[in-house]
């Protein structure tokens, strides 16, 4: 089998090429480019880019490791220039939610749009053949009566499904995971067996590990601090250097730490409370992905998640609308962020998830 795989230059996409040759599969390393106003790079793909500033530093080194993982390996390698369709897909929708006082995820947009979208594509307009496309996330496919369902994977530490829950049912059958049945602790011990070089890399801890404020590109623009009743405590000079449920750096004393409740993009405003106020019970969630079903038609006890980290917990999901759900926890929930995702699950099976809208 034919399977193209997208290697990063760490060591999970390299140990996921690796096992994938050692299967007996002939394997081809691809790699996106993302960021613009890269001339030290050779990309396969010949398009322009005419604009924009280069935010990745990195990019350069990770696209070397990259091809010394794949030259060690033995399997072919090429670089795809994706930055014109990562700026549109991924760093303008984050740029949009940010200054619209949501906190988004980019990495769930870049993997469902970019990785497992457009780099496989731009790979076969380029005239790579192949039957697979693979990465070295940690989550499992499993095909049941013609439905491809997602599930965590076997090491809960590492389990990356809550960022693949927007992949379509066409990607899914068309995806390979390799790592899906390992541990982090087993995947560097091969690395280090087969003498790879990134055996003990540090992981990438962030989609841009940098200041958020030169993605965004804007100016600051001073506003009030305030609580819940309007009374202002002190000023920011951005509601997009907040997130919901900070309580650090925010410069206001107070009898009890105060947390960030609210972002008003119309006021300019972030809302502050104490501890009390951070825990909420239900949400609507929109921009809905089903995995192990067709849509919701009625409502469903399962487990969810409100961000990666977190550990499932039960929940009720009930349809509002057909891109619409509301999700009631059984418990209480801390600092739930409009524009992150919830993600539903059955067991280990992922049913499906949507972008929080608002918060109750």
């Amino acid at each position: 089998m034919k399977v193209l795989i997208g290697l990063s230059g760490g060591v999970d996409s390299s140990v996921a090429a690796l096992l994938l040759k050692q299967q007996g599969n002939d394997v081809i390393g691809a790699t996106m480019s993302i960021w613009k106003d890269r001339p030290d790079i050779t990309f396969e793909n010949n398009k322009s880019c005419t604009h924009g500033a280069c935010f990745g530093p990195d990019e350069k080194e990770d696209i070397e490791s990259a091809r010394n993982i794949a030259n060690k390996i033995g399997i072919p390698y090429h670089v795809f220039r994706c930055a014109d369709e990562y700026e549109s897909i991924v760093l303008n929708n984050f740029k949009d939610e940010y200054l619209s006082g949501r906190t988004p995820n980019p990495c769930i947009r870049c993997n469902a749009l970019v990785k497992f979208g457009v780099l496989p594509y731009l790979a076969k307009e380029n005239g790579i053949e192949f039957d697979k496309f693979a990465t070295g996330h940690y989550v499992r496919i499993e095909e049941k009566d013609g439905r491809y369902l997602l599930k965590r994977a076997k090491d809960p530490k590492k389990d990356q499904s809550y960022f693949l829950y927007k992949l379509k049912q066409d990607q899914l059958k068309n995806i390979v995971f390799p790592l899906g049945d390992y541990t982090k602790e087993q995947i560097r011990k091969i690395a280090s067996d087969n003498d790879l070089a990134v055996a003990d890399k540090p992981d990438s801890q962030d989609f841009y590990e940098g200041d958020y404020n030169e993605l965004l590109g804007v100016k600051s623009k001073k506003g009030n601090i305030v609580t819940t009743d309007g009374k202002v405590l002190g000023e920011h000079n951005g509601i997009w250097n907040y997130t919901i449920g900070q309580r650090k750096g925010l410069c206001i004393s107070a009898p009890e730490p105060l947390y960030v409740l609210e972002l008003r993009k119309d006021t300019n405003e972030v809302v502050v409370g104490y501890k009390d106020k951070t825990f909420k019970k239900s949400l609507k969630a929109i921009d809905l992905n089903w995995i192990a079903i067709d849509k919701l038609e009625k409502p469903m006890n399962v487990t969810a998640k409100i961000r990666s980290t977190q550990t499932p917990v039960e929940a009720t999901i009930t349809p509002v609308d057909d891109d619409c759900v509301e999700v009631v926890f059984d418990d209480y929930q801390k600092s739930i962020a409009v524009g992150q995702s919830v993600v539903f699950y059955d067991g280990d099976y992922v049913i499906g998830g949507g972008i929080i809208d608002s918060v109750a």
